[in-house]
């Protein structure tokens, strides 16, 4: 919705600002990123831009107390590699008020993928990925770096829905179907981009349920 609000792990600058201009262009009152987390340096705040106006954006050093501290954030993307990965996303599913993860590493291992889908499952909490670029939602919420740079976000009318959703493997095909999307019909509702690793997070199937 254009109320939901993310954590994002990792001080990924680049994909947060992409994040913020779209909804900027959303014309969501808030921007869709809550806080960040990165362990490797003490809490500290960092400037983005909302719109021509610059904003302090808090930086925590644990999911704890980005979780704490921003009650009302209920998805996490984590930029986490491949290494540490797990660790981060379990413990963002042990917080009752995550209840969408996206991992975009790519080469985490398959067992620990396995593990991880168990627990989401179990909890009710969905995943997208791991491998993936994330998802789009026109007039909600952009996940990381997904549709690519401004110029072709309104080239391909994603800040306002339309009303086809899809579902893709691969993150540059996503792009494509926003492209063929937006040229032959009144535009995206949703775009899911579920990764391309053996065992994915959600299936194909989930997301078509969930749109019907």
């Amino acid at each position: 919705t254009p109320e939901t609000r993310a954590i994002v792990y990792g001080m990924q600058m680049r994909a947060v600002q992409g994040m913020l201009d779209f909804d900027y262009m959303c014309k969501r009152k808030k921007p869709s990123v809550e806080a960040m987390v990165f362990p490797f340096s003490g809490n500290h705040y960092v400037k983005f831009y909302w719109g021509t106006e610059e904003i302090l954006m808090p930086v925590y050093t644990t999911t704890k107390q980005a979780v704490q501290k921003s009650p009302d954030a209920s998805v996490f993307i984590n930029f986490a590699s491949f290494r540490s990965v797990y660790e981060t996303t379990m413990e963002a599913m042990g917080h009752p008020s995550i209840r969408t993860v996206a991992i975009i590493a790519e080469g985490v291992p398959e067992q620990q993928t396995r593990d991880l889908i168990k627990v989401a499952e179990r909890k009710g909490v969905g995943m997208i990925g791991p491998a993936t670029v994330g998802g789009i939602k026109p007039g909600c919420l952009r996940i990381g770096n997904t549709g690519g740079m401004l110029d072709n976000i309104v080239m391909s009318r994603l800040y306002r829905p339309g009303s086809i959703a899809y579902v893709s493997k691969s993150g540059g095909m996503s792009n494509e179907l926003n492209n063929i999307i937006c040229r032959n019909s009144d535009g995206v509702y949703e775009g899911v981009a579920i990764g391309g690793d053996r065992y994915p997070g959600s299936r194909f199937l989930d997301h078509f349920l969930r749109y019907q």
